[in-house]
Parts: C-alpha cells; structure tokens; sequence
C-alpha cells in the first residue's frame, strides 16, 4: 500500500479543504476533519483509477519533507491518504494445496474474473486488516 500526501485546509466557513499536491486536480472537502480525510481517501482511488484507464502517467509520490521543500505549505494539517496505485503485473509461482486451488477457480469463475485477480484480491485484503 502506498500513500500521497494530502493537504487540508479549514476554510472561512468552517469547512474543510483537501488537496493532493502529487495529484493536481484531485480535491475533496467536508464539514469536518474527519469526514474530509475520508472523502479524501475516496476521492483519490477515483482519481487514481480514472487516471490508470485513460492511460495517463501516474506520478511519483512524493514524501512530506519532499513536498515541504518544493511548496510552502501554511496552516495545512499534513496527512497521508493510502492509495492503491496500479503497476505492472509480475508473473510469480506459488504452490497451492490442489484443493484450495480448486476452490480458488471455481470463485473466480462464479465472479468473472482470473486466478490471479482473486489472489490479489485476497492479498489486499488481509493487508487493510
């Protein structure tokens, strides 16, 4: 899992601002700071993933002293949003109880998708835990 750095701002009317500064266009807001780290969080997987189909680059995250050095950030409340960015898919070799391997094909033909998609699919998952 990685994370991009996000910026929130509270505004005039006692709202919160959030912008992505590695992600120009991303933007979020809420009525309070907790509801905006999390419209954050949803803001940038959708943002991430219209990037990744329409083929555009993705950039490089930046770390917090980096962004510190290249932007002046006053009054901002810092915090890192994790954020699945795609990558090129690696071709690896496991060994599986035939059983499960078994099971694992039949869940992914039910749900349409490959072996692989499960797999990862489970791997994600157990991270987030």
């Amino acid at each position: 899992m990685a994370y991009a750095v996000a910026l929130i701002h509270e505004e005039e009317n006692s709202s919160f601002g959030v912008s992505f500064p590695d992600f120009p266009g991303c933007v979020s807001a809420a009525s309070n700071l907790n509801d905006a780290i999390a419209r954050a969080a949803v803001a940038l997987a959708a943002h991430v993933k219209t990037l990744g189909e329409n083929s555009q680059t993705l950039p490089a995250l930046r770390t917090i002293d980096d962004i510190r050095r290249t932007l002046e950030i006053r009054e901002a409340i810092i915090v890192a949003v994790p954020v699945d960015m795609p990558g090129k898919s690696i071709p690896v070799q496991i060994s599986l109880n035939e059983h499960l391997l078994a099971a694992l094909d039949r869940s992914a033909k039910a749900s349409g998708t490959t072996r692989s998609d499960k797999i990862a699919e489970a791997i994600r998952a157990s991270l987030r835990v």
